[in-house]
């Protein structure tokens, strides 16, 4: 299992999809989860509307240069595939994936050729274009509603799948990750957690 630190490996809330957060998450060989917009033309690194003084995507990539960790790249607006590629193939940054976007942002971004992941949750049963995508993006904003099969059976149709931690929606995890843990896929590079906890994942689910 891959673990992604949640908008960075934040110590405070203000620390969240800051620099210092994302530097802490990728010198520990964690990967990371974090949210796009525009702003003046710029793709910037934020989850609410942008005020302008965010740092911006380039930046990101700028520190991640030459550690190809793996980004989830929460897509906040529309019309951002061109410049996100452009920016991904001038770092040479292959391991990342896009989501959460609309679903007509969704067909332009696999119509260019980017690595996408489709949602599936106890809102939305049917992933939408799941044959085209490379994973899915496997969240619980209310319950703890799937079990290992659900997993195992998409790992098994050759997608990778994204787990949303539950304590990204205010919920105790223990009972989610023992769920997880049961999967026969759990020491898969295919199969990714994102976290808020990414230390006390990397712990959990290596233990034999």
């Amino acid at each position: 299992m891959i673990v992604l630190s949640h908008r960075g490996y934040w110590k405070t809330l203000q620390e969240r999809n800051s620099f210092e957060a994302f530097e802490r998450s990728f010198n520990m060989g964690f990967g990371t989860e974090t949210d796009l917009r525009d702003y003046n033309g710029e793709i910037v690194i934020a989850h609410d509307m942008p005020k302008g003084n965010e740092r911006t995507f380039e930046e990101l990539l700028v520190i991640m240069k030459g550690r190809n960790l793996p980004l989830a790249l929460n897509i906040k607006a529309d019309g951002l595939y061109e410049k996100i590629k452009s920016k991904l193939e001038k770092y040479n940054h292959t391991n990342y994936f896009t989501f959460d976007m609309s679903i007509p942002d969704m067909v332009c971004h696999l119509k260019n050729k980017l690595k996408v992941f489709t949602g599936l949750n106890d809102l939305l049963i049917q992933p939408v274009l799941l044959s085209e995508c490379e994973g899915v993006w496997l969240d619980c904003f209310n319950s703890d509603w799937y079990d290992w099969s659900v997993i195992d059976n998409l790992l098994g149709q050759g997608k990778k799948v994204c787990l949303v931690s539950a304590e990204l929606h205010k919920r105790e995890n223990l009972n989610q990750w023992s769920i997880i843990k049961k999967s026969k896929f759990l020491h898969s590079d295919n199969l990714l957690i994102c976290t808020d906890f990414p230390e006390k994942a990397r712990e959990y689910f290596n233990e034999n």
